[in-house]
Parts: C-alpha cells; structure tokens; sequence
C-alpha cells in the first residue's frame, strides 16, 4: 500500500523560505503523479502544485505561481515543495497525495487522488 509522509513544516517569517518534502514508500514514486493540496483554518482545501510522473508537467495555483517550486528526486522517492517569499497567506497545514496516472492531467483536485498523506503545518507569522 503507498504511504506519503510530510515534513518540513513550521514557523516562518514573511518573506522567508521554506522546504516541504513528501517521502514515497510501498511502491515506485516515479509510477505517480503528485499534488500538494493545503488547508488554511476556516478555509476549503486547495491545490497548491502539482507534477506528472515524468515531471514534463507541472501547475501551480494561483496565489503561489512564481513563489513556490515543485520538484522531484527519483532516486530518493521524493518530492520537494520549495516556499520562497513566503506570505500569512500561506499558513496551512500542508498535504501531498499521489495519483495513479489516468490520462487526465495535473492540476488534480483532491478527491482525484488515490493515496493521501496526513500533513505539515506551516505558520507564517512574524
């Protein structure tokens, strides 16, 4: 059975950076697509990033285009979530998930995913 665990979470500042990772196990993480979803307080879940098996794909949301950057290491089943300039905005707990691939395409909402990790908080506060 596949499992995900998160970490890299915590306290930050605004305009700080951050690094999430997502660790793969029970199967080849480069047989899945990934998402990183987050839920702030209050608030629906988003997809944040999300990266094809291959890694050709790749989509951010909105609010994070061009502050954030997902990447992935094969050879260490993982898969990162860069945080640069980090806002309040952005305090959530954070989860990745995998996807079997399907022929649909990234981004992924999370109820397209197949397996599902429990999360990081990450709290952006001065």
């Amino acid at each position: 059975q596949l499992q995900l665990v998160e970490s890299g979470g915590g306290l930050v500042q605004p305009g700080g950076s951050l690094r999430l990772s997502c660790v793969v196990s029970g199967g080849p993480s480069g047989d899945y697509e990934i998402g990183w979803f987050r839920q702030a307080p209050g608030k629906e879940r988003e997809g944040v990033s999300c990266i094809s098996r291959s890694g050709a794909i790749i989509r951010y949301g909105d609010s994070v285009e061009g502050r954030f950057t997902i990447y992935r290491d094969i050879s260490k089943s993982t898969v990162y979530l860069q945080m640069n300039n980090v806002e309040p905005e952005d305090t959530a707990v954070y989860s990745c998930a995998a996807k079997v691939p399907s022929g649909k395409v990234c981004p992924f909402s999370y109820s397209d995913m197949d397996s599902w990790g429990i999360g990081t908080l990450v709290t952006v506060s001065s």
